[in-house]
């Protein structure tokens, strides 16, 4: 199954995008969400994730869950992601980067065949290629929604909980794709984790809004599929935010970084 569909006619498509946006303002004032300032001091060891910002889910046209055009969203997401990551790498921080890759007889019911291990679905954006070859960096494949059930080893030892432990990582900044799937999973095991005392000294886990995106699935589209539901991405990231926060994440709308006074 392929739902790489083409766009929308451009009148039918203006009046799907304002329905979405009046339902996600209505959630906005039902649900609201409290985002933050996050600013990063000298004193604060801080440590960044990028997840699943590859060819597959961000380039245009590059398989069966990319996007079917330019968006906003997306664009923006891997802009202040790659911005992020070239701050943490300036600063010599830890950044640890999870790549979708699946084997070609382990699909991920119910969507078709993605970032297959060894094709560039399952490589880097082209604007995060460079962080291969930076030091403080860890590059993770795995073949699951959550990165840190992809960590766990045959042996039961965990990279992403190592990693954090390993460089006493206190602050954890969370970007990437999924919104609503990848990042949330992530997310909500990290907090549970951490509330375990499984991630000593992690203390907090920030989710960067300007640094999620989702992917774009409308109703219409959705009737022609057997499994796939409907996902419009601006209200899905929504609600993938609500969920974080939910759980205990911080929601931030902008991060920067500062010496300790």
């Amino acid at each position: 199954m392929n739902i790489n569909l083409s766009p929308f006619p451009p009148i039918r498509k203006l009046a799907r995008r304002k329905m979405v946006l009046k339902t996600v303002d209505l959630l906005k004032n039902e649900i609201p969400i409290e985002e933050e300032s996050v600013i990063i001091t000298e004193d604060v060891k801080a440590g960044l994730v990028l997840v699943d910002i590859i060819n597959g889910f961000c380039t245009v046209g590059a398989g069966n869950l990319a996007p079917r055009e330019q968006n906003r969203q997306m664009t923006e997401m891997i802009d202040e992601s790659a911005r992020l990551a070239r701050v943490f790498c300036d600063k010599h921080l830890p950044v640890l980067a999870f790549l979708d890759s699946h084997h070609p007889d382990k699909l991920e019911y119910p969507y078709p065949s993605h970032c297959i291990t060894g094709t560039d679905e399952s490589n880097l954006v082209p604007e995060l290629r460079w962080i291969e070859k930076e030091p403080n960096v860890i590059i993770r494949r795995k073949d699951c929604y959550d990165g840190y059930i992809g960590s766990f080893e045959e042996d039961g030892s965990n990279i992403f909980v190592d990693w954090v432990k390993n460089n006493k990582i206190q602050t954890l900044i969370v970007v990437g794709v999924c919104t609503d799937i990848c990042v949330l999973d992530f997310v909500c095991s990290t907090l549970s984790a951490k509330n375990r005392g499984f991630l000593n000294p992690l203390e907090e886990v920030v989710v960067y809004s300007q640094g999620c995106a989702t992917f774009d699935f409308p109703a219409s589209m959705a009737r022609n599929t057997k499994d796939i539901s409907p996902h419009p991405q601006e209200l899905m990231h929504y609600v993938g935010l609500y969920m974080a926060k939910g759980r205990g994440a911080k929601i931030a709308r902008e991060i920067s970084f500062n010496s300790s006074k």
